[in-house]
């Protein structure tokens, strides 16, 4: 498909359904409207189509930008294209699969180093979501690295920008389910910090309670792992 087709299709699947609940969501008027489920068929249709993403990205589409994380080239995206691209970041749903894209990248910790430094809500926003995916899939990182993050989420949260405040405390929690040594701290550092306020405007969305939830994902893991053992056991 080019990138004509593309929005052909894209146009086809949206619906003004979608377009309501995205628009309260803080996606703006350059959508069409697709679901989810329908950008996840189209994208397995398309398969890995660097050259169509890059093109899709620059139309500047909601819709078309969400599909370019799905369809790029992990292994073709260099930094300088992420720089480009994090500075066209303007709501948290794009900004999710935009990071999803940059953590199967080999530059995801770079990146997350440079951009929790950064003041803009969105940039700051996917550098602690880059955190987050570190914190569940580098297991190469020691605990050293994890620490450090924490002492800036603890110190920098309360007056993070909104978006932000999310991601840290999500970070946070992703952090405390890494390892027991890491929980404990982490446990630590969200009740000293207390109640995440962020304002997920005219939603049904919340911010997790940090030290309830990384308990409960604990003992989940744990009861699973055990009766994982229990069926080999047999």
């Amino acid at each position: 498909m080019n990138a004509k087709e593309v929005h052909a299709e894209l146009e086809r699947l949206g619906t003004e359904q979608n377009r309501r609940v995205y628009a309260r969501h803080g996606v703006g008027p350059k959508q069409y409207g697709v679901s989810f489920a329908n950008l996840k068929a189209l994208a397995k249709r398309i398969k890995v189509d660097h050259a169509l993403a890059l093109e899709l990205w620059r139309s500047g589409h909601h819709d078309a930008r969400l599909l370019t994380a799905q369809i790029a080239d992990p292994a073709a995206v260099d930094p300088a294209l992420l720089e480009r691209w994090v500075a066209d970041l303007d709501n948290y749903v794009v900004t999710d699969a935009f990071t999803s894209l940059v953590g199967k990248t080999p530059h995801a910790r770079a990146k997350a180093d440079a951009w929790t430094r950064q003041e803009s809500e969105w940039i700051s926003t996917a550098g602690w979501s880059l955190v987050g995916r570190l914190a569940d899939l580098d297991r190469e990182l020691p605990d050293a690295y994890f620490e450090d993050r924490l002492a800036t989420i603890e110190r920098n949260l309360p007056t993070a920008p909104n978006r932000t405040r999310h991601a840290m405390n999500l970070a946070l929690i992703q952090i405390g389910v890494r390892n027991p040594h890491l929980e404990k701290l982490a446990t630590a550092a969200a009740r000293r910090i207390g109640p995440v306020e962020v304002d997920h405007g005219e939603t049904g969305c919340k911010t997790p309670e940090a030290v309830s939830y990384i308990a409960k994902t604990v003992a989940y893991r744990k009861a699973k792992k055990e009766k994982q053992k229990a069926k080999k056991g047999k």
